[in-house]
This record gives C-alpha cells, sequence and structure tokens, in this order.
C-alpha cells in the first residue's frame, strides 16, 4: 500500500472543492499509507491543511499550462509524481484531455466523476415534475474511489479537532455569545434570499447573539459594512482574514446561514450546523451540505412555483419566477435558527 499514490483532479469551484474533503478524510483514515495529491487551485490548499497524507499540486492555467499545450506539460509534471491511478472528480474539458495524454500509461488505473447530467436535467426541466433525490455529489466522489480499488463508508467520517480562532479582536467578537455566521451572497441571483428578507433575519437575530457576516469582493462588502453598522451585535468579515485564518474562524461558528453556496459546505466540513436557503435550485440535486438533516434546508414553494428547481447552479431563472425565495418567511429561517442554536448548547 506504501506505493500507492492517487492524483485528484478538481479545478473549481470554491464549493465543489469543498464537498471533496469528507470523502479524503475517510481515504485518509482508512488507508493510512495511501498518498494523494490534490491537484486545484492554490488559494484552496488550505481545505486539505489537516491531512498529513495529502499534497496540493496547484497548475498555472494563466501560464505555463495555459491551453493544449499547457495541458500537456502539466501532464509531463503530473507523471514525474508517479501516480498509481487518477480520480477524475470534476470531469471537465481539460481533465478530459489530461486522461487522454495518461491513457496510454495502462498500468495507471482511471476513474471519472458520474455526474448524473441527464437526471439533473429530468429534475430542472420547464414543467411540473415529482422530485426524487439524486446521488448527493460527496457519494459520487466517493464512487470514484470506489471504482479506484478504495471504497469509504462516509458513515464512518469524524470531524476534526477545532483550531484555534484566529485573532477575535480584529472583529471585536464577543465570546459571551453564540456566534452565527451568515452569508447572504451566491454565485447567481437565482441562489440568493432577497436582502430585504435577510436584515429582518439579521436584525432579529443579533438581538441575543453575535452575527459574523461573510462576503467576498467590493460591492459584497459594501452591503455587509451596511448592516454591520446598522447593529449592535453583527461584525463584517469580509476582506478582514485571508482564507485559511477565515476557515479557523467558520470552524468556531454555533450555526451558519448560507444560501446554495460555498460557505455552506465550508461549515459542514466542521461539523457546524447549517441552514441553507434553495431559490432556483435544490437540494434534491445533490448539493446540500454534508451531515446536515434534511430540515435545515429552507426551499421556495413549489406550489407557487412548479417548475422548481430550474437549474442546477442558479444560473437560470424562469420568467416569472424571480421572486420565487420570497416565499420562505423570514420567521420561518428565525424559528428554524433559534432551534439550531438551542440544539447547540
Amino acid at each position: 500500500m506504501a506505493s500507492q499514490h492517487i492524483l485528484v483532479l478538481r479545478f473549481s469551484a470554491l464549493g465543489d472543492v469543498a464537498m471533496c474533503v469528507p470523502v479524503l478524510r475517510c481515504l485518509s483514515q482508512a488507508y493510512p499509507e495511501l498518498r494523494l495529491t490534490v491537484v486545484t487551485r492554490k488559494r484552496f490548499a488550505p481545505l486539505f491543511e489537516e491531512l498529513p497524507n495529502v499534497a496540493v499540486f496547484t497548475p498555472d492555467f494563466k501560464g505555463i499550462h495555459k491551453g493544449i499545450r499547457g495541458l500537456f506539460r502539466l501532464y509531463k509534471t503530473l507523471l514525474k509524481l508517479q501516480p498509481t491511478a487518477i480520480a477524475d472528480i470534476h470531469n471537465v474539458l481539460r481533465t478530459k484531455i489530461l486522461r487522454t495524454y495518461f491513457a496510454p500509461r495502462f498500468w495507471i488505473r482511471k476513474a471519472a466523476l458520474d455526474k448524473g447530467r441527464k437526471a439533473k436535467k429530468q429534475l430542472t426541466r420547464a414543467q411540473p415534475k415529482t422530485l426524487v433525490p439524486l446521488v448527493p455529489q460527496v457519494h459520487r466522489y466517493a464512487q470514484v474511489f470506489e471504482r479506484l480499488g478504495f471504497p469509504v463508508s462516509l458513515d464512518a467520517h469524524e470531524f476534526p479537532p477545532k483550531a484555534l480562532c484566529p485573532n477575535i479582536a480584529a472583529l471585536r467578537l464577543d465570546q459571551t455569545k453564540k456566534w452565527v455566521g451568515i452569508a447572504p451572497f451566491a454565485a447567481h441571483q437565482g441562489k440568493q434570499y432577497p436582502l430585504d428578507l435577510m436584515q429582518q433575519v439579521i436584525a432579529y437575530l443579533q438581538q441575543d447573539h453575535h452575527i459574523i457576516l461573510f462576503g467576498f469582493g467590493k460591492k459584497e462588502r459594501e452591503q455587509l459594512d451596511i448592516w454591520a453598522t446598522a447593529y449592535k451585535n453583527v461584525v463584517n468579515a469580509a476582506g478582514v482574514y485571508a482564507f485559511e485564518p477565515e476557515l479557523r474562524l467558520i470552524a468556531q461558528l454555533d450555526l451558519m446561514l448560507s444560501m446554495d453556496s460555498a460557505n455552506g459546505h465550508l461549515a459542514a466540513n466542521y461539523g457546524v450546523p447549517v441552514i441553507s436557503l434553495w431559490g432556483a435550485t435544490h437540494p434534491c440535486l445533490g448539493f446540500a451540505p454534508f451531515g446536515q438533516p434534511s430540515k435545515n434546508s429552507l426551499v421556495a414553494d413549489r406550489n407557487q412555483y412548479p417548475f422548481l428547481p430550474t437549474s442546477v447552479y442558479g444560473n437560470k431563472i424562469r420568467k416569472g419566477y424571480q421572486d420565487a425565495m420570497r416565499t420562505i418567511d423570514p420567521k420561518t429561517v428565525i424559528e428554524l435558527a433559534l432551534e439550531a442554536l438551542k440544539i447547540s448548547t
């Protein structure tokens, strides 16, 4: 087993990369002599620092690894790492080309992610339908390693010890209150809870709890600053920490409230209770945060919007469905959050 070395290909996006962490934990526990090299973006490397047998290789797709020739250079470099298997848990054009380069090396086993495109297309078609939960993404990842000869049970997953919290003085965090992380933004508008409704949630929860807001980029920071200024127990963490200390902060939360987005997956990876809100997408498509009860996924009303979900990624909003998430009552969000906080006592 000491000679076994798997290249794990997953270049983006943050939420999808984060979802492979529980699988790699289980692999490391079940096969402690197995070596893994995750080929992904440099900024994602802190996700894997806890795993002693996992290394990270960062391709440069804007430079030396750009284009077909660049992918061939990447192949030659990865070949020098002497892999015995390739786990393609991305299965996009770049990884398919890399697998083609590796094809003549028949002694290197290869397996790729089954995205279940046909089933997802059926569940997002523009007509009323019965929702049947698909295989969760983390299980699809696990299936790739099983086909390589390394079956794992996600039931055996263990969360790591929580790392020390970063400098809390930077945000003046109140350690006498419970910490509630709120990530109100999403990559696509179809997945984002209306900000006026989210403000109602924040205004109520901050009365007895400390609210930590998460976002990225200037526009999001400006909105979060408005809330942080308006409410006594609300702080804006956007831009305060680098990614690694922000992960340690997320690990200390008592609750995370997020959209169908990366922040929910990051928190779930540390055993933090996560409440997720769903609009154009739906948890039945397989992207719910790891280990969370189904009741923690609040979805838009399909009686009023029977074609939901309309998109796998939230980038497609059917005409007339722009306000679908308004059917999620702020009171429902608040009550579920209070229940989760009570349980986490």
